[in-house]
């Protein structure tokens, strides 16, 4: 960065698993390049101990899902914020704290306002509560001077769908967000992880796993997923289920389907785990399952790439094109859960099929996706967005 000025520059996400996951390798490639980065978020025990070495944190109590009294009382507080910081950018996203952003945003008279599209909640609604989620995502969009949406795909249905002008939008490479740290995937010993964590949670050591990394809620297929594995467990005797991630109880999975799942003793629920971690516990798998209803992009299949691991997802936007089918992996149609155990059913009984789709996925991630590349795209984009050489 030409000068001595330093660019301030605001992320916001509703809470810090959020930022934790997308934003703050960011953020910290950002700073060392000349960018005073400011962190507001619902911050969990430990999350501004972690990044005050390059940012300066504010806890901003928020939360997940519909929330009237945030709209004003939140959007009030960032206002304030704003104007007495005088940032020159804001990054944002989650679909709450990027309505109450871009408002505080607008209204503080901050000249560059970034909306990280990471996904479309409302398509997956119907009748009002469709109708209301959408014109609070036009809203987000029309607030904001930029749109970055996380895949082409999105882009476009974003475009169609009106949300804002195909000039405000547009994608960063090919997609993502931060995507996979391939040094992290490679220092450790994988098969003594795989084995001392199948241990841990109780799973042989032969065992055939089929994993999952990310909310367990509805939206992300879970419904189906645990569906299909019991249409599976029917048939093959050797298989577990681990689902790695928090129970997210704004959307969540069928009452009735979790409860049978909790009791099932070859389904294993990890809760959530640190970022860091997250390479680990994948060691476990022998596939990735990831039968979403929509994504960005799909930050676990990059990660997925990145471990070798062969990839079963759904064939929408986003995972559709972080994934090549039949290549890096195979797409299931959405919302069928017997398409979905057909798909696993073939990845159980073809190892030659396993070994083609994990090779694949690893170059696709070296290509496209190691971190430095994405963290340079990301800087690039942003230095362009004000005019920086």
């Amino acid at each position: 960065m030409n000068g001595t000025k330093r660019i301030k520059i605001c992320a916001l996400t509703t809470i810090s698993k959020t930022m934790d996951w997308f934003i703050v390798d960011n953020m910290r490639n950002l700073s060392a390049h000349g960018y005073d980065v400011t962190l507001i978020c619902n911050m969990d025990e430990g999350f501004a101990q972690r990044n005050s070495d390059y940012a300066r944190c504010i806890n901003l109590n928020m939360s997940r899902g519909a929330d009237l009294f945030g709209l004003f009382g939140n959007t009030w507080r960032l206002l304030r914020i704003f104007r007495a910081e005088k940032f020159d950018l804001l990054y944002y996203t989650s679909p709450n704290v990027s309505m109450y952003a871009a408002l505080a945003g607008k209204l503080a008279g901050v000249k560059t306002r970034v909306y990280s599209q990471c996904g479309l909640r409302y398509v997956s609604f119907d009748g009002l509560r469709r109708v209301i989620f959408k014109f609070i995502e036009k809203r987000t969009c029309g607030f904001s001077t930029h749109v970055r949406a996380q895949s082409p795909k999105n882009m476009q249905f974003a475009i169609t769908e009106k949300l804002c002008g195909a000039n405000k939008i547009s994608v960063v490479g090919i997609g993502g967000t931060t995507g996979v740290d391939l040094k992290e995937c490679d220092k450790f010993d994988h098969q003594e992880t795989r084995d001392r964590l199948r241990s841990s949670f109780g799973i042989p050591a032969n065992a055939f796993v089929y994993g999952y990394v990310g909310r367990v809620n509805a939206d992300k297929g879970i419904n189906e997923l645990i569906t299909a594995f019991y249409a599976l467990q029917k048939e093959i005797q050797d298989i577990y289920l681990v689902l790695v991630g928090m129970i997210d109880d704004t959307n969540p999975v069928d009452a009735v389907t979790m409860a049978s799942a909790k009791t099932n003793k070859r389904i294993v629920f990890t809760g959530n785990v640190p970022p860091d971690q997250v390479y680990q516990y994948m060691a476990m798998f022998d596939v990735l399952t990831h039968p979403t209803y929509r994504e960005g992009f799909g930050k676990a299949l990059q990660e997925a790439m990145g471990m070798r691991l062969p990839i079963i997802t759904t064939n929408v936007p986003g995972p559709s094109e972080a994934v090549e089918d039949g290549i890096s992996g195979i797409l299931a149609e959405v919302k069928n859960p017997d398409d979905l155990a057909g798909k696993m059913r073939i990845l159980y009984a073809d190892k030659e099929l396993r070994d083609r789709l994990a090779c694949a996925g690893r170059l696709r991630a070296e290509k496209y996706f190691d971190r430095p590349t994405m963290l340079r795209n990301l800087l690039v984009d942003l230095n362009q967005i004000l005019g920086i050489e």
